[in-house]
């Protein structure tokens, strides 16, 4: 018997007692993952950080749970932003375009931009995840009161959250903050971390700031090697919310998800594309295939065993993994196929 079995059957034992019946394995690690760090002689603060971090990711895990079928957008920017700065307008107009067709929207919960946000999006439509800090940032009074607000501690704990739920951002003029979360969403999607989403950077009409930074990004990463030249290109850049939110709800027009099964990356889509489409996929973007070609399949066995999506129509490959932030092009070619308008589409949130 191995040194894990008495440990395992305790546990079991434990889980049991509390009516734990789902997800017991994972569950498991988590309770020997506690005990083991007891028993590495972890130091206190480094314990308290731990602990800290997984209430808070419960508390957020709670109360994003009941809207897990909801479509979520994330808005960032500056807590700093008045109200009459036409940056606030931007942000609730756009919150305001994208909840009328049904989406969520997600804020730091803060001043400035964040409550611009949550006002268009209105009580019902508008979860907020604050930090606490010693100064500056405060719930915004609107978010403080409402039920769909959780409050962290850690940055990272809440950059999770704000970015773990959400199937399309919106990023406005902010400071080091703003500038964090839009560069880590940026570097997720870059290196295939996260899943393919619509991202905007909203800017006020006539304004120059993301403009500024697509040219630092042009003349000073680029030519260094820093990144590639088309890697900035899987984002909007506008100063027209009609446009930021057309492009959220646009990217999600015929292209539903991906799943990986092994080494295939199977998409998912709301119309079924002809051959002659599949030809033209396979032609356009062969230089993102490691072996074989674009194809039709049918919902893989692990899909099946899932039960997942399996009414949707789907296509496969096996992608040069080097190339994953590709994925951007190859989805918006298939949100532009003619088959595509079969869809019948108001805009709303994806299902």
């Amino acid at each position: 018997m191995s040194d894990i079995d008495p440990l395992r059957a305790r546990l079991d034992e434990l889980m049991d007692a509390e009516g734990i019946t789902v997800n017991r394995s994972l569950v498991r690690r988590i309770l020997a993952t506690g005990l083991e760090l007891g028993r590495d002689g972890t130091e206190r603060l480094d314990l308290k950080i731990t602990a800290a971090a997984v209430e808070e990711m419960r508390s957020a895990f709670r109360l994003f749970a009941p809207y897990d079928g909801a479509s979520k957008v994330t808005v960032f920017g500056s807590a700093r932003t008045k109200d009459h700065d036409p940056l606030y307008a931007q942000a609730e107009q756009v919150a305001a375009s994208l909840a009328r067709l049904g989406w969520m929207v997600v804020t730091g919960a803060g001043p400035g931009i964040m409550q611009a946000a949550a006002e268009g999006a209105g009580p019902e439509l508008s979860i907020g995840v604050s930090i606490r800090l010693p100064f500056e940032e405060k719930p915004s009074a609107i978010v403080a009161a409402d039920p769909n607000h959780v409050t962290m501690k850690y940055f990272f704990t809440r950059k999770l959250m704000l970015m773990k739920e959400s199937r399309g951002f919106v990023s406005l003029p902010g400071g080091f903050g703003t500038l964090d979360e839009t560069f880590e969403l940026l570097t997720l999607q870059q290196t295939g971390k996260a899943e393919p989403v619509p991202i905007v950077l909203l800017d006020r009409p006539g304004g120059t700031y993301w403009d500024g930074l697509r040219l630092f990004i042009h003349d000073e990463l680029v030519p260094a090697g820093l990144i590639a030249r088309d890697d900035l290109d899987r984002v909007l850049i506008t100063d027209s919310v009609e446009a930021a939110a057309a492009e959220i709800t646009g990217f999600w027009r015929n292209y539903d998800s991906l799943r990986w099964v092994g080494t295939t990356l199977v998409l998912r889509l709301k119309a079924e594309p002809t051959d002659a489409e599949i030809g033209t996929l396979d032609a356009r973007f062969h230089d993102l295939v490691a072996s074989g070609s674009i194809h039709r399949t049918a919902p893989l066995p692990p899909e099946v065993q899932d039960d997942d999506r399996l009414e949707l129509p789907r296509i496969a490959l096996t992608l040069d993994q080097r190339r994953v932030g590709d994925l951007f092009r190859l989805i918006g070619a298939i949100n532009a196929l003619e088959s595509s308008v079969r869809v019948t589409s108001s805009g709303s949130a994806p299902t």
